[in-house]
């Protein structure tokens, strides 16, 4: 009797309420991190685009120098280079991973620890390297096999107006950076069940690989794309060693006799690639609003 009685007024009694603890804001840090890394990047674009607006003579402001980038000397034929290889870079790179992560998704899986090892392994040979041991391979092939087709695709890959062999040298340095990508779209997506049901509606593989795989990672393939192609537009170790004048090797040729030039040059290509970045970035973000939607 006692007990029921007990229930019976706990059950009618109010519970005092919790004690409210007081939200501590944990954003302050964050903001002081997001403040240091911007003036980081900030002041040295600041202090290099105001030495290149700086009118020494009048005292003012000019924007000569980045008028006269286009007409520069030597200018428009080492851009124009730069491009291409990136392209061929780009487009190489992109046809050798595609397939490579396609098919080990799909039907070799153990494979993927050998992939991922092999494609770090630009990352464990330095750059300085794997370049003298091109350039000993260049030398060496000639006067071994000179008169043979070996020794004429050696010379052929050493074309000084497209040099193929800093495309390939390219390519294997985007590896790691080219499969990062490609391999974080092919974990978000059902790459399986998409290309089964296009193999049972009578698709080829190629077909498969151009109309399901692309388009499912598009943005991991953008991605890629713009890692590749910023590695060869900033890369100058690869060209120099090699005797090859590309964009960054022509920014360091002109730097001493017109040096603020080569900096508006920097400033600019600097801009531009961010503009290139946050451009990859807003398509990525209306690429999952279409998709929630």
């Amino acid at each position: 009797m006692t007990a029921l009685a007990e229930g019976v007024a706990g059950a009618g009694s109010v519970e005092p309420p919790a004690p409210v603890r007081p939200v501590r804001r944990r954003g302050g840090w964050r903001v002081a991190v997001l403040v240091v890394l911007g003036l980081y990047f900030a002041i040295p674009l600041a202090a290099s685009t105001w030495f290149t607006v700086r009118d020494r003579g009048a005292g003012g402001f000019t924007a000569e120098h980045y008028a006269g980038i286009p007409g520069a000397e030597g200018f428009a034929a080492a851009f124009g280079r730069s491009l291409a290889l990136g392209a061929l870079t780009v487009g190489l790179a992109l046809l050798l991973m595609v397939p490579t992560i396609v098919l080990v998704e799909l039907r070799l899986p153990r494979l993927r620890t050998t992939v991922e090892l092999l494609t770090l392994m630009p990352l464990v040979v330095p750059p300085i390297a794997l370049v003298v041991g091109v350039r000993s391979v260049l030398a060496w092939a000639p006067e071994h096999f000179y008169g043979t087709p070996v020794a004429e695709a050696m010379f052929a890959l050493q074309e000084p107006a497209l040099p193929w062999i800093l495309v390939l040298v390219y390519v294997v340095l985007a590896l790691p950076f080219v499969y990062r990508a490609l391999d974080a779209g092919v974990r978000g997506a059902d790459l399986r069940t998409l290309t089964e049901a296009a193999r049972n509606l009578g698709a080829s593989w190629p077909r498969v690989l151009v109309s399901v795989v692309l388009p499912v990672l598009r943005t991991s393939v953008l991605n890629a794309s713009f890692l590749a192609f910023a590695l060869v537009l900033g890369e100058y170790t690869v060209a120099a060693i090699l005797g090859f004048e590309t964009f960054p090797t022509w920014i360091v040729r002109i730097s001493g006799s017109q040096p603020q030039l080569s900096v508006a040059v920097s400033v600019l290509s600097l801009v531009v690639t961010w503009g290139l970045l946050l451009l990859i970035s807003a398509l990525d973000r209306r690429r999952r609003i279409e998709e929630t939607s």
